[in-house]
């Protein structure tokens, strides 16, 4: 079991991240309106473990903000390596794992060698799908789930 750490969304491409404290997740508009949720695909939302995320910054031998990344859920006590398929639960929200969040040359604009350290293991994070609706907060638990 884990825990939801940060959510964060961006109104639209290249913005900024904006940090909340909870959000809703709908089908129609994702996270909080972010702007890449508004598409039901196979990355309508996108998470990173503080784990990998601070293996990452150790690496770099810097301290860097976990929204570099442009993730919108930040999560404890969960590796996602190879977990695509699975299934993560918070409350009555479902997300369906579609794959690896590869990371791409915005991460090196940002920090000079960001995008091979999270080339490793899956520290980018992954992609999910909307499988349920629902409201979501800082702290709330979150699980890893086979659904058959």
């Amino acid at each position: 079991m884990g825990k939801v750490i940060g959510i964060s969304t961006r109104v639209k491409k290249h913005a900024p991240m904006d940090e909340l404290d909870n959000a809703q997740l709908t089908f129609k508009k994702g996270v909080a309106e972010d702007s890449r949720g508004k598409f039901q695909n196979h990355r309508q939302v996108t998470v990173i473990s503080q784990e990998s995320w601070s293996d990452a910054c150790t690496d770099l031998r810097k301290s860097v903000p976990w929204t570099t990344r442009r993730a919108n859920l930040l999560i404890s006590g969960i590796n996602l390596e190879n977990t695509k398929g699975k299934h993560l639960k918070v409350g009555e929200i479902v997300l369906e794992i579609t794959g690896e969040l590869v990371p791409c040359h915005r991460m090196d604009e940002q920090v000079m060698g960001l995008t091979k350290t999270l080339e490793t293991n899956w520290r980018g994070g992954v992609t999910c799908r909307m499988v349920s609706e629902g409201n979501l907060k800082k702290g709330d638990e979150i699980k890893l789930i086979d659904l058959v």
